[in-house]
């Protein structure tokens, strides 16, 4: 993958995961309320119309991913995301940090759970869907490890806020959801092997490729921001970075 330098945004870079899935976010109102409209959030929503964009920051040690928007309609951990890109843009990084905000611009636009009618994080194993392609740039870029962030609601699984994680093939998972979970009180769900209950998840197809992952989850309305749940989201990404050191 080639990463263009982003000159009005120092150190900033970026390309795109694929050029089919490309949305108008701010036809999403309900996301757009709750953004600061700063100019590095209006060149994220300008330039998701024409794909999905990756972003990296610094350079050096661990490569970590911070992805949301699987579930276009998880509304919380993309605003999240967004927050944390515009915090860091301007940090003198020892790691390298890549960020997709919007994982499917389209869906987002839409506030819709799927892409195309694929729930994206049930197909992450099937080649060239969406969530694929981002398991490949992940090997690519040569990812260390990835966060994947997302909402759920009150009745839907898990309907709780959490941290989800696996202990093998790749422990490091599980010693990462116990850090968070202690750090921010988020409850940890671990399984024993990593896509023993459904398959295509992406934090399971990391994990048997042993790419330390974890999904955290909070409690919000699919398709809305309730209060405080960009903050909650917000804290499990900063938790999650602390646990290298960030």
């Amino acid at each position: 993958m080639y990463f263009k330098k982003v000159e009005e945004f120092g150190n900033l870079e970026m390309c795109y995961i694929s050029d089919f899935s490309g949305g108008y976010i701010s036809r999403n109102r309900k996301l757009l309320e709750k953004l600061s409209l700063t100019p590095l959030t209006q060149f994220v929503l300008e330039k998701s119309v024409f794909g999905t964009p990756i972003f990296k920051l610094g350079s050096g040690r661990n490569k970590v991913l911070i992805l949301s928007g699987i579930h276009g309609n998880e509304l919380s951990p993309q605003i999240a995301n967004v927050m944390l890109l515009n915090e860091l843009v301007d940090k003198d990084l020892t790691h390298t940090l890549y960020f997709i905000p919007f994982a499917s611009p389209k869906s987002t636009m839409n506030n819709e759970r799927t892409f195309n009618s694929m729930d994206l994080n049930r197909s992450a194993h099937i080649s060239n869907s969406l969530s694929n392609l981002i398991i490949r740039a992940i090997d690519e870029i040569g990812i260390d490890f990835v966060g994947d962030f997302h909402s759920t609601g009150l009745n839907s699984n898990p309907g709780f806020e959490s941290i989800f994680s696996s202990k093998s093939p790749c422990p490091e998972s599980f010693l990462i959801a116990n850090y968070i979970s202690q750090d921010v009180g988020s409850e940890m769900i671990a399984f024993d092997y990593a896509g023993s209950t459904y398959k295509g998840a992406v934090e399971d197809v990391c994990n048997l490729k042993e790419v330390p992952a974890i999904t955290g989850e909070v409690l919000c309305p699919f398709g809305n921001v309730a209060s405080g749940s960009v903050e909650k989201s917000f804290s499990q990404m900063k938790s999650f970075l602390s646990y290298f050191g960030i």
